[in-house]
């Protein structure tokens, strides 16, 4: 589709990965087919915009209530990957699976408000190739989560990430933005930084992050940890960078500690204390290299895991098409 010409009515899809998520589905599947139906009302979107719900690889009913969704609504499609891959690469399957002239991705917490979802749309209309949902505020969230958070988001900044602050995973992207995404071959996928790289055109919509709607989060601090590493090693070299600056700045620091020997052996009747001052530079020293090491080794790690060119993902299962939403939509992008 060109985005020389929008249509007034667009086909929106909306994408939602999912984990063990099936205690929240039905609460998520139920307002996004409702907001749906309600821009289709209001002549904002075609009827053949729809919600396709990713399975990435759960081990609980999430499968069966996809499926069982996807029969009692004819606007609900479901995916189902053969393994767990993660959020991103599930949203990636969902971007290159989905049709629409505009794609939106959202977690199925529903903690994000997807009331800005029609303002998405209009900034989509004005122009704009991604538009980005930024937290006003962090309501939801627990002290500690809204911590590091922050932490994280200065972090990323700070080492060059193009990352805008405050954004999760609650876009709409252009049918072009889509893609050009499809360009970038990764593995080790991070979608908030390769989207905001892309160098098309973007707009910012606000809104107030709200309360899980059911069920717990499955990013635990292991996972929170795994992203952030995986968001700083994939766009900055930073972290390597500093351990060069570090190398050098011990090794001027080495120099100054030899001449202060020296001048106290040969001009001074006081003696170098042994032990200490042997003992908390070696351990330093050695603190340094393992950091330096752990570094080092997941970068190795990921060049390892990007030479393999194994698949993202292997799609196992698409639920049937019910109604011809699915022949409507692929049949708008033909057009454009």
């Amino acid at each position: 589709m060109s985005d020389r010409k929008r249509p007034a009515q667009p086909v929106i899809g909306v994408i939602v990965p999912c984990y063990n998520e099936e205690d929240v589905l039905p609460v998520t599947a139920s307002a996004l087919c409702k907001k749906l139906q309600d821009l289709v009302d209001a002549g904002a979107v075609e009827s053949a915009s729809s919600v396709w719900l990713i399975d990435d690889g759960s081990r609980d009913l999430t499968w069966e209530v996809i499926e069982d969704l996807a029969a009692r609504n004819e606007r609900v499609r479901g995916v189902r990957l053969a393994a767990n891959r993660g959020q991103n690469v599930a949203m990636l399957a969902g971007l290159m699976t989905a049709e629409g002239d505009a794609l939106v991705t959202i977690d199925a917490d529903m903690q994000d408000d997807i009331d800005v979802i029609p303002r998405m749309i209009d900034a989509w209309r004005r122009g704009a190739d991604i538009v980005f949902g930024v937290r006003a505020s962090r309501s939801g969230d627990g002290i500690l989560k809204r911590l590091l958070a922050t932490g994280f988001y200065r972090l990323a900044s700070a080492l060059g990430t193009n990352l805008p602050a405050e954004h999760g995973d609650f876009r709409l992207m252009s049918r072009r933005s889509v893609e050009a995404l499809a360009e970038y071959g990764e593995s080790n996928i991070y979608m908030r930084g390769i989207v905001g790289s892309l160098g098309l055109r973007t707009a910012i919509v606000e809104y107030d992050h709200l309360a899980r709607a059911a069920g717990t989060t499955k990013y635990t601090l292991r996972r929170l940890i795994s992203l952030a590493l995986t968001a700083i090693t994939s766009f900055s070299v930073w972290p390597l960078r500093i351990i060069s600056l570090t190398g050098i700045a011990v090794s001027i620091g080495t120099v100054f500690g030899g001449i202060w020997v020296l001048w106290v052996a040969l001009f001074s009747d006081r003696a170098v204390p042994g032990w200490a001052s042997l003992m908390l530079p070696l351990f330093f020293l050695s603190g340094v290299q393992l950091v330096s090491l752990g570094v080092m080794g997941e970068y190795i790690g990921r060049i390892y895991m990007e030479t393999k060119r194994r698949p993202r993902f292997l799609i196992e299962t698409i639920t049937q098409e019910k109604s011809d939403i699915g022949k409507a939509a692929r049949s708008s992008r033909r057009k454009g």
